[in-house]
């Protein structure tokens, strides 16, 4: 899907289909892709296709950012984790969802595995100002903050898993959401995790989609330590 400006971009999502809410149409207009892409791709940024952003991985198609946010459905206030950080394109549009107005209500916990594009999201993320809004961590996504807790509304992960991460099961508070792709590091099925009040999860499976893979200890090579979602 072509698009040259966020405009055009918007309104393309909207007619396919991906923008459904009017929460997510505001947060997509007020992030300009642009600002999340190198440098020498920004005549791409509106293009509805992922662009590589270095070391391998790249910032995903807009209408597959639109898809996660809508299944995540983070509300005002939240308290949302992301794993893999990528760009912090992602990270700013959950930032305008959970507190619209910057006035501290929620908050986006990041975590990124690679250093150097931890610290260009929090540029990147500094020039849209959603800075404040958005704290990036240096470590292992699958292992989450490393507390034992519920403490997360919402869990979005943006690569993909051959399971469904144990840490990042028991830090999802009751009543929350987590959406992430699982299946092989060739194709993996978009899967939406709710918690119920009584501890227990739903898994619903959604839509075939393609990330890049998740690293660390619940990746692909190790993927026999993770929660099992069949």
């Amino acid at each position: 899907m072509w698009a040259s400006t966020l405009k055009d971009m918007i309104e393309n999502l909207v007619a396919e289909g991906y923008i459904k809410s009017k929460r997510v149409l505001k947060a997509f207009e007020n992030v300009p892709r642009e600002l999340f892409v190198p440098k020498d791709l920004i005549k791409y940024a509106y293009i509805d296709r992922p662009l590589p952003i270095g070391f391998d991985q790249t910032i995903s198609a807009p209408h597959m950012v639109a898809v996660m946010t809508e299944a995540l459905d983070p509300q005002e206030c939240n308290l949302v984790l992301e794993v893999g950080t990528g760009s912090g394109y992602q990270a700013a549009i959950l930032a305008e969802l959970v507190d619209p107005l910057s006035k501290g209500c929620g908050h986006v916990v990041s975590i990124e595995l690679i250093p150097q594009l931890a610290q260009f999201a929090r540029d990147n993320l500094r020039r849209s100002g959603h800075i404040d809004r958005v704290s990036i961590i240096v470590g292992d996504g699958g292992l989450g903050v490393g507390l034992e807790r519920e403490v997360f509304d919402r869990i979005i992960v943006t690569a993909a898993s051959p399971d469904i991460p144990a840490p990042l099961i028991s830090q999802l508070k009751r009543r929350g959401r987590m959406v992430i792709p699982v299946g092989s590091p060739e194709i993996q099925v978009l899967t939406i995790v709710d918690k119920k009040h009584d501890g227990s999860i739903s898994i619903k499976r959604d839509i075939p989609c393609v990330f890049v893979p998740l690293r660390g200890t619940y990746g692909y090579k190790n993927h026999n330590l993770a929660f099992s979602s069949s």
